[in-house]
């Protein structure tokens, strides 16, 4: 797929169809905080190594500041603003929260998003795939252990989710 001629590129972010003009080598990372306004996703190293620009595009986990505009054409994209449509990711939030996961917050958004895309294909994930997932996230204030404390608790209410019925992570078996 290509950009427009006159820039124009069209996208679905959480749920809602656009159309944005960019240059076809402006980063996603910069249409979503500066076009759009979804600022939850951040730029910190600018070379795909720190996790916290992290979105979902058609379902895999991305680093948006090494996407261009013309890559993103006609994809799906989920950012932090939109992660709560998924089940994985209210309970991930309130087991982070619980551990106390995070220091400061900026790497927040990107472990996030990781950890909610483990979710979404593994719900069960174990110690050792919770670390593989969050290889490409860097935290620099609170360490890793209450995170990935937070991420075992998550699986684990996942688990306890699925058993009873609960797909919707509310804590009501469907009727």
């Amino acid at each position: 797929m290509s950009i427009s001629p006159g820039g124009m590129m069209t996208f679905t972010i959480n749920g809602v169809r656009l159309e944005v003009e960019a240059p076809p080598e402006t980063s996603l990372i910069d249409i979503l905080r500066e076009k759009l306004g979804l600022t939850a996703a951040k730029e910190a190293c600018g070379i795909g190594r720190c996790g916290a620009c992290n979105v979902l595009m058609n379902g895999n986990l991305v680093n948006a500041c090494l996407l261009s505009a013309w890559q993103a054409e006609g994809a799906e994209i989920v950012s932090l603003e939109g992660l709560d449509a998924f089940p994985e990711t209210r309970l991930l939030r309130t087991a982070l929260a619980e551990e106390n996961a995070f220091q400061c917050g900026y790497c927040a958004p990107g472990f996030t998003m990781a950890l909610t895309a483990l979710f979404r294909e593994h719900p069960e994930a174990c110690v050792n795939d919770i670390r593989a997932a969050l290889e490409g996230n860097i935290c620099r204030c609170t360490g890793y252990h209450s995170i990935i404390r937070g991420a075992l608790a998550a699986s684990k209410a996942l688990a306890a989710s699925a058993s009873s019925g609960d797909i919707d992570g509310d804590h009501h078996p469907q009727q």
